[in-house]
C-alpha cells in the first residue's frame, strides 16, 4: 500500500498536479524512494541531476554552490566517506522544526530544518554521502526541499576516479573537510555568510525608502 502511495505522489509531483506547499516534509521525503532523474551535471569523481531553474555559480573539488530563485544551495560531496563506506547515526532533535533519520535501502542520512531568527528556514539534508544546506523563506520551504532531494538521490560516484585521487594523495584535505555527518546548526559557514549579507543589505538601505 505504501508503495502505491509513493508512486501516486511522485506522479503528481512530476506532472505538477499537486501544490508542493500543501505537502508535509514527511511526504516529500518519500520522494527519495522514486527513481532519480538522469545526471546532467558531471564533475571529477561524481555526477548528478541539476533541476530545472537552478544553476551552478561556483564549483571546486567535491563542493558546489548552486543558485535558484528561492535561494543559494551549498553542496558538499564526501568522496572519502563514500569510498570507505563510513556509516553514522543521526540523533533526532525534538527542538528542531523538523528532524528525521533517513534510510532507503542501503542509503542513509538525515533531514533537519530549523527556524532562524530572521524568519527563514535552514534546511540541512545529508543523503548518499553528500550534504546540502540552504536558507529559504517559508513559502519556498517544500519546493527547496524537493530540489535538494532531486540532487542528492541522483548523485552517482565514479569509483575509479575516486580511487585514483586517493592513490595520488590528492584528497589530503579530508581532515579539514566539511563533516557531512554532523549538523552544523549555528556554526554553519552558510548561516554566517547569510547573516553577513543581511547585515550589509540593511546598512546600505536608503533611510528615505523605509516607512
Amino acid at each position: 500500500m505504501k508503495k502505491i502511495i509513493f508512486i501516486i505522489i511522485s506522479i503528481f509531483l512530476l506532472s505538477g498536479c499537486v501544490n508542493i506547499e500543501l505537502l508535509e516534509q514527511k511526504q516529500i521525503l518519500n520522494y527519495l524512494t522514486t527513481t532519480a532523474q538522469k545526471a546532467n551535471t558531471y564533475r571529477t569523481g561524481f555526477s548528478y541531476y541539476l533541476p530545472k531553474g537552478m544553476q551552478v555559480d561556483d564549483s571546486s573539488l567535491f563542493n558546489e554552490v548552486i543558485s535558484s530563485k528561492d535561494g543559494i544551495y551549498y553542496l558538499y560531496v564526501d568522496a572519502i566517506s563514500y569510498h570507505k563506506k563510513i556509516n553514522a547515526n543521526y540523533k533526532e532533535i525534538s527542538s528542531a522544526y523538523f528532524s528525521k533519520n533517513i534510510k532507503v535501502g542501503e542509503k542513509f542520512g538525515y533531514l533537519e530544518i530549523n527556524l532562524l531568527e530572521n524568519k527563514k528556514y535552514f534546511i540541512e539534508i545529508m543523503y548518499n554521502y553528500a550534504k546540502i544546506e540552504v536558507i529559504v523563506d517559508e513559502e519556498n520551504l517544500n519546493e527547496s526541499l524537493l530540489n535538494t532531494i532531486n540532487i542528492l538521490k541522483s548523485i552517482e560516484y565514479k569509483d575509479d576516479v575516486i580511487t585514483s585521487l586517493l592513490d595520488n594523495d590528492l584528497l589530503n584535505y579530508a581532515e579539514e573537510q566539511f563533516n557531512i555527518f554532523n549538523t552544523t546548526s549555528s556554526d554553519s559557514d552558510y548561516i554566517k555568510r547569510d547573516d553577513t549579507y543581511i547585515s550589509e543589505e540593511e546598512e546600505t538601505k536608503d533611510p528615505d525608502l523605509i516607512n
